[in-house]
């Protein structure tokens, strides 16, 4: 059963969700949050699977508010709404640790997808639509096009040179599929070298990798 914390400060829009969601088998809803102040304290008496976070909220932000509840280190994983696909406040969701994020007029069954997949550890956002959001919101990332590779960034010591390849071309945007077909492995090999990426830089999901592979500049902006 996956446990679901509503943030919004719409109280139509959080009875929305909250009917949405107890209509299925596998989700119950733990509890509702009107701000992210709440948000947080509830996250942290709940320990809810997912987060559903929206960004505009009064005093504490969506932003803030996943910055603070994944700091906290537990299994809560944010899902945050905006209304536009390319918000830029949706940008600073993730950087602030969510592991995705979908429109507010997503079709119900694509809102349940999203919240399946986070609390399953995947991200929502998919390759192409990454790659659109990071190019479109350079002005966040380090504006020295010039500067090599941070190759002594503790963040990629532990990794072989083989997984760093993958991580270059996961910031690129390429799915599994295109990864084992342009770099000649096996599909299983490929989710096996993204799995060691994630796990030896510390990397809560996809989202994260890429905006790591920006971050350390394998990865310029195009």
């Amino acid at each position: 059963m996956t446990t679901v914390l509503i943030a919004d400060d719409q109280p139509l829009q959080r009875f929305g969700s909250r009917m949405l969601l107890e209509s299925q088998d596998d989700m119950t809803v733990v509890g509702e949050a009107a701000n992210g102040s709440e948000a947080v304290r509830m996250a942290s008496e709940l320990h809810p699977d997912v987060v559903l976070m929206d960004i505009r909220m009064p005093g504490l932000d969506g932003i803030e508010a996943t910055r603070r509840i994944t700091a906290a280190g537990d299994r809560t994983r944010i899902l945050i709404v905006t209304t536009f696909d390319l918000d830029e406040y949706a940008y600073a969701g993730l950087r602030a640790g969510a592991s995705g994020f979908l429109v507010k007029d997503a079709q119900p069954e694509e809102l349940l997808a999203g919240i399946r997949a986070v609390a399953t550890g995947d991200a929502v956002v998919a390759p192409s639509l990454t790659r659109r959001l990071l190019d479109a919101y350079v002005h966040h990332l380090p504006t020295d096009s010039s500067a090599e590779p941070v190759q002594e960034d503790p963040r990629l010591a532990a990794l072989t040179d083989r997984e760093r390849e993958i991580l270059t071309v996961i910031g690129k945007g390429w799915t599994n599929t295109e990864i084992a077909t342009r770099l000649h492995l096996a599909e299983s090999t490929v989710k096996t070298h993204v799995g060691r990426v994630l796990a030896k830089t510390g990397s809560r999901d996809r989202i994260q990798a890429v905006i790591l592979a920006y971050d350390t500049k394998l990865v310029q902006p195009s």
